[in-house]
C-alpha cells in the first residue's frame, strides 16, 4: 500500500519499482488523500481557462490513466488539497483543508482502508514530506499513526477487524547522491547536465544517505514510469525538468528506487533491495 498526498505522487516516487512489484502478481493499492484540488498546472500546455475551470475532474481523470498504467488499484481518502502557502509570512491554510482535519479523524479512515486491505507493506514520506507541503507532511503523519493503530483492537473499533502491516518504508526520491550519480552520466556520455547548478548549492548530506536502507532495482520499469508521469498532463511538461535527463541515463546512474526501512514486525538485515525482505516467499500484498 502507497499512501500519498495527491494524484501525480504514485507516479513520481515510487511508480518503477510498483511497476516492478505489480509484475511479479503483487496485489497494489494507491491510496491518495487529495483530489489536488488546489495544485498548480505545470505544463504550460494545460495552463488554459477551461482546464483550471474543471481542474479536479481533469486531476481524477489523468489518476485513472496513471493507475491503468501501473496496474494498480486506487482509492480517494476523499480530503481537499490544502495548497500550499507562499508569503512572508505565508497565509493561513484555507479552512476544511487537509492539514487541518484532526489527525485522529484523518488516521482513522485510512486505518479502515489498512483493515479492509490488509496490506504487508506500507509506504509513504519521510517527516519531512518528501519537501514541506503541508498536505505531504500531514499524510506523514496519517500513515504513520495508521500503521501504528491498525494492528491496535482497542483503536478504532469500528473500523474493521485489527491488521498489523509488517513493514514501513519512507520514500526517498529525490536525494543527492542520486543527482551526482545522473549528473556523472551524463557528464560520461558528453552531455550537458541539467542538475551542475543545483549540485554546486547542494551540499552532501552522509546522515541522510546513511537512512536509505532498501534500493530496489527497477530499470527495466523506468518507461512505465515515465508513462505515468506524462498521464498527468496538468502536472508534469514533457519537455520540462523531468525529461530533462535521458532515460538511458538514469538506468545506468540511478537504476534503483530509494526507500528507509523505518519500521518492521519481521526480522530484516539491511541494506535491502526488496520491500518484501522477510516476508517471501509468502502471499504479498503491498
Amino acid at each position: 500500500m502507497h499512501v500519498h498526498a495527491h494524484p501525480d505522487d504514485e507516479s513520481s516516487k515510487g511508480a518503477a519499482s510498483t511497476a516492478k512489484y505489480v509484475a511479479d502478481g503483487v496485489d497494489v493499492l494507491v491510496v491518495t488523500l487529495t483530489g489536488g484540488e488546489r495544485g498548480s498546472v505545470l505544463n504550460p500546455a494545460m495552463d488554459r481557462v477551461d482546464v483550471w475551470d474543471d481542474i479536479s475532474a481533469i486531476r481524477r481523470a489523468e489518476m485513472d490513466r496513471a493507475r491503468e498504467i501501473l496496474g494498480v488499484r486506487q482509492e480517494w481518502l476523499g480530503y481537499v488539497d490544502s495548497g500550499f502557502p507562499e508569503g512572508d509570512p505565508p497565509p493561513p491554510l484555507p479552512e476544511g483543508c487537509f492539514a487541518l482535519v484532526p489527525l485522529e479523524e484523518s488516521a482513522g479512515r485510512l486505518v479502515q482502508v489498512m483493515r479492509r486491505f490488509r496490506p504487508h507493506v506500507v509506504t509513504t514520506y519521510d517527516e519531512n514530506g518528501g519537501y514541506p507541503h503541508p498536505d505531504h507532511v500531514r499524510c506523514h503523519e496519517v500513515a504513520v499513526a495508521a500503521f501504528h493503530a491498525a494492528g491496535d483492537p482497542s483503536r478504532y473499533p469500528e473500523a474493521g477487524e485489527p491488521w498489523q502491516p509488517a513493514k514501513l518504508y519512507y520514500h526517498h526520491a529525490f536525494h543527492r547522491r542520486r543527482t551526482q550519480a545522473l549528473h556523472d552520466e551524463m557528464l560520461r556520455r558528453g552531455l550537458e547536465s541539467p542538475y551542475a547548478d543545483r549540485l554546486a548549492l547542494w551540499e552532501p548530506d552522509p546522515e541522510h544517505d546513511r537512512r536509505i536502507t532498501t534500493r530496489v532495482p527497477c530499470a527495466e520499469y523506468f518507461a512505465t514510469r515515465d508513462a505515468a508521469l506524462l498521464a498527468h498532463a496538468t502536472q508534469i511538461d514533457p519537455d520540462g525538468a523531468w525529461f530533462a535527463c535521458p532515460r538511458e541515463v538514469h538506468q545506468a546512474g540511478g537504476p534503483t528506487e530509494d526507500y528507509e526501512l523505518v519500521h518492521s514486525t519481521v526480522p530484516a538485515s539491511v541494506p535491502e533491495t526488496d520491500l518484501f525482505a522477510g516476508l517471501r516467499p509468502s502471499p504479498t500484498t503491498p
